[in-house]
């Protein structure tokens, strides 16, 4: 697992035992509502002046499955549940699944090359975003991630719901795959290319990273707390639902 200890600051690095049984339960509502929504939304009778809400039910799915990759991502840090491992892996491979049939263990060593070179072309998230721009960084993203096995995977899933279990394909389209997608482009847009594109300011330090400027409350709806991305790097031991805390702290000690 990525571990770190903290660098120069009063922010606590010890995890109690009630910290960890937190980020199980935050990954299981998370997983439970994701689940709930999606058998909702396929299973729901979708006519007339139903469909009105059916923007509502795609933003949320997204921000669910936004909240499984964060959820798997936290687990990579051994923080989806630090007290048991094996349960911590288990969290992040189902969730895995879950988004897209990702593999934890490939994306652990990718994400493990990210935090040990930010920034640098040694670092698989990193491209020339000033270059290619947003989209040619976004598809460089995905394309470096997916593979054509998830791609044949999904298709099948695709079309067992379509043609066997009898779901209709608009609303496999609408609230499976454009959700997922969409949260994709969440993830880039607040967790990479905001964060670690180059811009005018100087990097603060080693990790090549910055955080958004938002307070809590826009920070968890954007992107779960992913946005603090600096504080993420210098603490990658910390919950994402504990990253506010230590931002604050961060804050303070610099003023």
């Amino acid at each position: 697992m990525i571990d770190a200890a903290p660098q120069g600051s009063a922010v606590s690095a010890r995890l109690t035992r009630a910290d960890g049984v937190t980020g199980a339960v935050a990954a299981g509502v998370i997983g439970v509502l994701w689940a709930g929504l999606l058998v909702f939304s396929l299973g729901f009778e979708w006519s007339g002046t139903r469909w009105a809400f059916a923007p509502l039910v795609v933003i949320a799915q997204t921000f669910l499955y936004t909240g499984l990759f964060i959820t798997a991502h936290d687990a990579m840090h051994r923080t989806a549940c630090w007290t048991h491992q094996g349960l911590n892996d288990a969290i992040g491979r189902v969730s895995l699944a879950l988004y897209a049939l990702f593999s934890f263990d490939r994306l652990l060593a990718k994400h493990r090359e990210h935090h040990e070179h930010p920034g640098s072309h040694e670092d698989p998230d990193y491209h020339d975003g000033e270059r290619v721009g947003f989209f040619g960084w976004y598809m460089t993203f995905l394309l470096r991630y997916l593979s054509i096995w998830q791609l044949v995977g999904m298709a099948i899933i695709f079309n067992v719901l379509a043609h066997l279990v009898g779901v209709g394909e608009p609303e496999l389209i609408l609230f499976w795959v454009i959700p997922s997608l969409a949260s994709t482009l969440q993830l880039f847009f607040f967790g990479t290319y905001l964060p670690h594109r180059q811009g005018e300011r100087a990097w603060e330090d080693e990790h090549r990273a910055r955080s958004n400027d938002m307070p809590p409350w826009l920070s968890f709806l954007t992107c779960y707390h992913f946005g603090y991305h600096l504080e993420h790097h210098r603490f990658p031991h910390v919950p994402w639902w504990m990253l506010p805390r230590v931002r604050a702290t961060q804050l303070e000690e610099a003023s």
